[in-house]
């Protein structure tokens, strides 16, 4: 592995709906001599000073996107130069959300975005949206769930994270799933993501520069995987 590579967390206190705080706990796992950097919603995140290696945000309650807008928010530019130089983001769940244009509420107010991405949300809270994802992209498929109150729109065609072959992407007129610039990757796939898709998780890796990752418990993992895909392709998983 490489030395001192470092992993940021951010608000895992508050954005770890639907048990995705468990990426990072299984990566933790595959990259035992990592520095994981847990930061806290009041704490400044220390991408901002630091070399950070891998950033991610998992899924969280609607209130507290405004309070993540809000904290990241004067961290823009940085945010945009990261991105830019190709530090690995991972985003999943509505935390892609945060960086469109604006969230939009069912009443027709909007809330702010950070502005990074020309997307932005939809929410419709009286209507939860559950559903299977089987997808491609990467070279690799893709296996998940999507459980949410919002949707997103916007041109993402030429940023898509992969190609949608059973559910649907970031809306439901949409085959085009996430959001991928660079090494930025946002979806709304949650699961939690890195455990669903051991292939993918080495594919990630690889990204922070690791030639030959090797996965935690990765012949049972992979056999699982393998199981999940062949069932999400047959008719039993809808």
């Amino acid at each position: 592995m490489r030395d001192n590579m470092k992993i940021e967390i951010l608000f895992p206190e508050t954005c770890n709906l639907y048990g995705d705080i468990q990426n990072m706990e299984y990566l933790k796992k595959c990259l035992p001599d990592a520095e994981f950097i847990n930061t806290g919603l009041d704490e400044d995140p220390r991408f901002i000073n630091e070399k950070i290696d891998l950033i991610y945000l998992g899924p969280m309650t609607e209130r507290m996107q405004e309070k993540v807008i809000q904290k990241l928010l004067p961290y823009k530019e940085k945010i945009e130069e990261l991105i830019d130089k190709g530090t690995v983001f991972l985003f999943t769940g509505n935390a892609l959300e945060v960086l469109g244009k604006y969230i939009e509420n069912e009443d027709g107010t909007r809330i702010e975005g950070i502005g990074i991405f020309d997307t932005f949300a939809k929410r419709d809270m009286m209507h939860r949206y559950f559903g299977a994802v089987l997808g491609e992209g990467t070279g690799l498929d893709f296996v998940g769930f999507k459980v949410t109150f919002s949707f997103s729109y916007g041109e993402n065609k030429d940023c898509y994270f992969f190609d949608v072959k059973k559910g649907i992407g970031l809306n439901k007129d949409s085959k085009l799933e996430g959001i991928r610039k660079n090494n930025f990757i946002g979806t709304y796939l949650i699961g939690p993501i890195l455990i669903m898709n051991p292939l993918f998780t080495k594919y990630l890796i690889t990204l922070l520069g690791v030639d030959e990752p090797k996965l935690a418990f990765e012949e049972e993992i992979i056999d699982a995987y393998n199981d999940r895909l062949e069932e999400f392709k047959s008719n039993r998983i809808k």
